[in-house]
């Protein structure tokens, strides 16, 4: 099975920040994942976008369909850690860690055709349902307790 790939390699992030967007695409047609990676506010995305349009690029010149592309892996390793100081008080210094990331993605050709989401005709003459209220929140314990008090206290005057 054909695939492509590409890598961007000691991007100037931590790798744990990285995977939060990256698992978000997996699995996803590269299409879709282009889009969703764009409307996210994310210095993760903005460089996985560049790192995704350059595997549909190589898939394009592989002869690829591209609409038939699909996230097939997405690779997100640590990279080389700078080492910094910190200064701190009474002479102390604290060891900053500037983590850097190495972050592959592979595309293959899935078998089926992409379909659009569409409604079935049962569901489009149909209104939405609307959600049923919530249900109202019980009082404290404190206030529990003091009204059950004061109705025992009413039972035993009269």
């Amino acid at each position: 099975m054909t695939e492509a790939r590409a890598i961007a390699r000691y991007l100037k992030i931590g790798p744990r920040k990285m995977r939060l967007v990256m698992n978000a695409i997996r699995s996803m047609p590269a299409e879709r994942a282009l889009v969703q990676l764009m409307h996210r506010p994310m210095k993760a995305a903005r460089l996985a976008v560049k790192v995704l349009k350059g595997a549909m690029a190589n898939a394009q010149a592989k002869k690829m369909d591209r609409s038939r592309l699909v996230v097939s892996e997405v690779r997100v390793d640590g990279g080389p850690s700078m080492k910094r100081l910190m200064p701190r008080s009474m002479g102390r210094a604290d060891r900053i860690l500037k983590r850097s990331t190495h972050l592959t993605i592979i595309l293959r050709e899935s078998n089926a055709a992409p379909q659009a989401k569409t409604k079935p005709a049962s569901e489009e003459g149909k209104s939405e349902k609307k959600m049923p209220a919530k249900p109202k929140a019980s009082m404290g314990k404190a206030k529990e307790a003091k009204k059950f008090a004061s109705k025992k206290t009413a039972k035993a005057t009269a």
